[in-house]
This record gives C-alpha cells, sequence and structure tokens, in this order.
C-alpha cells in the first residue's frame, strides 16, 4: 500500500505542478496580452495628449494673432482720431486768436419770420427788413468758439467711439 501511496502522492504531486505550471503560463500569457492593450490605450492616449497640446497652441496662436490685429486697428483709428481732434482744435484756436486780437469778428446770420418767435406781426410789417446779422463782442465770440471747442472735442469722441465698435469689436 505504500506503493501504491507513493505512486498516488507522486501523481498528485505531478498533476499539481502541472496545474501550476499551467496557471504559470497562463498567467504570463494574460498579462503579455494585457500589457499589449495597456500599450496601444497609452501609446492612443499620448497621441490624444498630443493632438489637445497643439490645437491649445493652435488657438492661443490665432488668439494672440486677434489681439495683436485688434491692438494695430485701434492704435491705427486712435491715431486718426486724434489727428482729427488736433486739426479741429488748431482751426478753433487760430479763429479765437482772430477773434481777440480783432482781425476777424464774429457774426450770427438771422431772420424773423412775420408772426413767427417772439416779434409779433406789427413790429415786423414796420421794420425795414426780415434778414440780418448780429456783431457779438469779443468776449461772446470767445465763449462761442470755446463751447465750439468743446462740440468737436466730443464729436471726436462720437466718431472714434463709433470708429472703434465698427473696427474693432466686430
Amino acid at each position: 500500500m505504500t506503493d501504491i501511496r507513493v505512486k498516488l502522492l507522486a501523481y498528485g504531486f505531478a498533476v499539481l505542478a502541472l496545474f501550476g505550471i499551467g496557471f504559470s503560463v497562463a498567467w504570463c500569457w494574460q498579462a503579455n496580452a494585457y500589457g499589449r492593450i495597456i500599450a496601444t490605450h497609452e501609446a492612443s492616449r499620448q497621441a490624444d495628449l498630443v493632438a489637445i497640446a497643439n490645437a491649445g497652441a493652435a488657438q492661443a496662436r490665432q488668439a494672440l494673432a486677434n489681439q495683436r490685429d485688434a491692438e494695430r486697428r485701434l492704435a491705427a483709428l486712435d491715431k486718426d482720431a486724434i489727428e482729427q481732434k488736433e486739426k479741429a482744435h488748431a482751426e478753433n484756436e487760430i479763429l479765437r486768436r482772430a477773434v481777440a486780437d480783432g482781425t476777424r469778428r464774429l457774426r450770427i446770420a438771422g431772420s424773423c419770420r412775420a408772426g413767427g418767435g417772439n416779434v409779433s406781426e406789427a413790429t415786423n410789417a414796420a421794420s425795414v427788413g426780415h434778414a440780418g446779422s448780429i456783431e457779438l463782442s469779443t468776449a461772446a465770440g470767445r465763449s462761442v468758439l470755446d463751447i465750439r471747442a468743446g462740440i468737436i472735442a466730443d464729436q471726436a469722441a462720437l466718431k472714434a467711439a463709433q470708429a472703434y465698435i465698427n473696427e474693432v469689436c466686430q
């Protein structure tokens, strides 16, 4: 009986050894297969990361180019607006000096309609004419030109804002 037990024990160890070897081979084969799958997925992930990084860099370059273009257009608009405003102010200053030194006078032309405004028809009928001009004093002329300078500044600011909206903000 010892012989049979030894044989059975030897067969048992042989079967266990074969199961162990089979398990080890299956484990290595499956680990190798999973390793290839993981390597494939990792390569795909790396390719995706590179594509995302390249797309992000392209978007950043495009945004920077757009910003530079907007800044360039804004600088050109600003330059034009400043030149126009300075030209108008210089013209107004020439007029202001001419009125101040008496070489030019500021006149306001106007007319009165019969029955219109604050003038009665009886007064209009007795008057010599309906058209004429009023000459302003030097101080009043300077005040009118000061008002004109403010209007020039306001119009320049509005034109600059409209140009900015139309050219840069689009």
